[in-house]
C-alpha cells in the first residue's frame, strides 16, 4: 500500500489504471481520464475527482468520504459498499450504475443525473436530491432517512421502491 502523500494525477490518461488497496487520501484526479479504473478497497478519503471520467470504474469497498465528484461522468461504475459520507456529486452522471450496500451520509447529489442507478440495500442519509434527475432508479431495501428532494424531474417515474424506509424525507416541489 502507497503511503498517504498528495499525489497530483490531474489531467493524466489513466485508463483502465489499478489502484486496488492504494491510500490515495487527498489525490487530485480531477479532468482525469479513470475509463476501466480499479480502486477497489482503495482509501480515496478527501480526493478530487472533478470533471473526471470514471466510467466502468470500480469503486467496491472504497472510502470515498468527503470525495469531490463535481461534473463526474460515473457511467456504469461499481459503487457496491462505498463510503460517500460528506462526498460531493453535484451534477455528477450516474448512469446504469450500482451502488448496492453504499453509505450515503450527507452526500450532495445536486443536479445529479441518475438514470438506471441501483441503490439498493443501501443508506442515504441527509443526501440532498435538489433539482436531480432520476429515472428508472432502484431504491429496493434501502434507508432514505432525512434526505431532501427538491425541484427534481421526474422522481417516480419508473421507480422502484419496493421495502423503502423514507423516515423524515422531505419533497419540495416536481417539475
Amino acid at each position: 500500500m502507497m503511503a498517504g502523500r498528495t499525489r497530483n494525477l490531474r489531467g493524466q490518461d489513466l485508463h483502465g489504471r489499478s489502484f486496488a488497496d492504494e491510500n490515495l487520501r487527498d489525490a487530485d484526479f480531477a479532468e482525469t481520464d479513470l475509463t476501466d479504473a480499479d480502486f477497489t478497497r482503495a482509501d480515496l478519503t478527501g480526493a478530487t475527482f472533478a470533471g473526471a471520467t470514471l466510467a466502468h470504474a470500480n469503486f467496491t469497498d472504497a472510502d470515498l468520504t468527503r470525495v469531490d465528484l463535481t461534473d463526474a461522468n460515473l457511467t456504469r461504475a461499481n459503487l457496491t459498499r462505498v463510503v460517500l459520507t460528506d462526498a460531493n456529486l453535484v451534477r455528477a452522471i450516474l448512469t446504469d450504475a450500482t451502488s448496492t450496500y453504499a453509505e450515503l451520509i450527507r452526500t450532495d447529489l445536486t443536479g445529479a443525473t441518475l438514470t438506471d442507478v441501483k441503490f439498493t440495500h443501501s443508506t442515504l442519509t441527509n443526501a440532498n436530491f435538489t433539482h436531480c434527475v432520476l429515472i428508472n432508479t432502484d431504491f429496493s431495501n434501502t434507508s432514505v432517512t432525512d434526505a431532501y428532494f427538491d425541484n427534481y424531474d421526474e422522481l417516480a417515474k419508473n421507480a422502484t421502491l419496493v421495502g423503502v424506509n423514507l423516515e423524515y424525507v422531505r419533497f419540495g416541489n416536481a417539475k
